[in-house]
C-alpha cells in the first residue's frame, strides 16, 4: 500500500527514527507501516548518506538548497527561530547540534541574538527551574492519553486526542476527532497500536470514555477492550491534574507553537497541521527534560504487536467461570453480586482470596476487576 501523500516524509522519517534504533526489527517495523522491507531499507539507506532530504521523492524540490546549506551562525539561528517562535536559546542550540552545524554558540550567545533582534518575549527569558522528574525506565511501560479541551474551527468543534509515551515523551497520537466518544477513540487507538504495539499500562483522566470515578463507573466498554488486549488500564487520581504531567505539558506546548492565533476550516485541515506539528515535536524539538534530545531518540516500538483478532477469552481448570447478566449481576452460591455493567455478556473468574477467608476476587482475563465477600449479609 502506498504512504498516504500528506505526510508522506514526516512518516518515512519517523519510519527511519525508530527503524535506526538499537535492535530494531526493520521488517516489522515496515509491515506496521504498511511499506515493504524493501522500500524500508532503501529510505534507511537515502536518510543516512542524505539525510531528511533523502526522504524526499526525487522529483521534488529538496528540503534545503544549496545557498541554504552554509549561511552564518546569525541567520541560523533567525532562521530557526522564525520557524519555532517559541523556542529559547537550550532548544536552538540543540537544534544547531542536531543539523551538523560547525559553530554552535552558547545558549546564552543564542539569547543575546534574539534580543539584539528584538524577538525575545515575556516569558521567554532564558533562566528556568530544575525539579525531580518521575519516569517509567523504558519506552511503552506507561502512556498517557487525553482529550485535550475542544476548539472551534470554521465548521464545527474539534476535540484532540493525545497520547504520550511516559519514558520517552514520544507522541504517538495527535488525532483531530469530532467527538470524545469511545468508538472513535477506539478507531483512532487501533491504528496507533498498529504501527507501535501494545504498551504495558494506559493511564487516562476519569470521565467518558476513560471511566473511574466509583466501583460501577471505572469500566467502560473501551476499557474493557483495552483489557481483551492484554493492556492495564489506570485512571488519574480526581482533581489532580500532575498524574498526567506529561501529557499535559504537551497539551500546553500545542498550545503555544501551534494553536493560538490560529483558526482552521475543519478537521482535515487541522489534522495536517497537527501531523506536521508532532513531526516537529517527536524529531526536531530538543526537549528540556530529555537533555535537549528530541523525543525520537528514546522511542522504540514495542514488542507486543497489535492482534488482527482479539484474543479468547479463556480461564483456569480451578477458576470459577460465571457469565455477567445483561443488568451487571453474577450469581454465585445462591446470591447475585454487582459487576460493573461494561462486562455484561462476558465470562469472568472467581478465584479465591488466599489471605482473605470468604472473600473471592473477580478477574476479566487477567485483570481484576472486583471482589466479593461472601461474609457481608448483603
Amino acid at each position: 500500500m502506498p504512504w498516504e501523500p500528506r505526510t508522506v516524509v514526516d512518516k518515512r522519517r519517523e519510519f527511519v527514527g525508530l527503524a535506526l534504533q538499537p535492535e530494531a526489527n526493520v521488517r516489522e517495523l515496515a509491515r506496521r507501516f504498511k511499506i515493504s522491507a524493501r522500500t524500508g531499507y532503501k529510505f534507511i539507506s537515502r536518510f543516512r548518506s542524505e539525510g531528511v532530504t533523502g526522504l524526499e521523492d526525487r522529483s521534488r524540490r529538496p528540503l534545503h538548497s544549496p545557498s541554504q546549506s552554509s549561511p552564518r551562525t546569525q541567520e541560523r539561528v533567525l532562521e530557526i527561530r522564525e520557524r519555532h517562535p517559541r523556542w529559547g536559546g537550550r532548544k536552538i542550540a540543540a537544534r544547531l547540534k542536531a543539523l551538523g552545524c560547525e559553530e554552535i554558540p552558547a545558549p546564552s550567545t543564542i539569547t543575546e541574538i534574539l534580543r539584539r533582534h528584538g524577538l525575545l518575549g515575556p516569558g521567554m527569558r532564558g533562566g528556568q527551574s530544575t525539579f525531580t522528574r518521575f519516569e517509567h525506565d523504558r519506552p511503552n511501560a506507561l502512556w498517557q492519553m487525553d482529550f485535550k479541551g475542544h476548539f472551534a474551527t470554521d465548521t464545527g468543534r474539534c476535540h484532540a486526542l493525545t497520547a504520550l509515551d511516559d519514558h520517552s515523551r514520544f507522541n504517538l497520537a495527535l488525532e483531530a476527532c469530532a467527538n470524545e466518544q469511545g468508538k472513535t477513540v477506539q478507531t483512532k487507538l487501533e491504528a496507533v497500536f498498529e504501527r507501535f504495539g501494545l504498551p504495558q499500562t494506559i493511564i487516562t483522566d476519569n470521565g467518558s470514555p476513560w471511566g473511574g470515578g466509583g466501583a460501577q463507573n471505572v469500566w467502560t466498554p473501551f476499557c474493557v477492550w483495552l483489557a481483551r488486549l492484554g493492556i492495564r488500564v489506570s485512571h488519574s487520581r480526581p482533581r489532580h491534574p500532575q498524574t498526567m504531567g506529561k501529557d499535559e505539558r504537551f497539551h500546553r506546548t500545542l498550545d503555544v507553537e501551534l494553536l493560538q492565533g490560529r483558526r482552521f476550516r475543519d478537521l482535515k485541515e487541522t489534522q495536517r497541521a497537527f501531523d506536521r506539528f508532532r513531526s516537529i515535536y517527536n524529531h526536531e524539538r530538543p526537549h528540556e527534560a530529555l537533555g535537549y534530545e528530541p523525543p525520537a531518540k528514546r522511542y522504540t516500538p514495542s514488542q507486543r504487536s497489535f492482534p488482527k483478532m482479539l484474543p479468547e477469552i479463556a480461564y483456569g481448570d480451578h477458576d470459577v467461570v460465571r457469565r455477567v447478566d445483561v443488568n451487571g449481576k453474577l450469581s454465585f452460591r445462591g446470591r447475585a453480586f454487582r459487576i460493573p455493567k461494561a462486562f455484561k455478556g462476558f465470562p469472568v473468574a472467581l478465584r479465591p482470596d488466599q489471605d482473605d477467608d470468604g472473600t473471592y476476587n473477580v478477574f476479566f482475563m487477567a485483570t481484576p476487576i472486583a471482589t466479593l465477600d461472601l461474609t457481608e449479609p448483603t
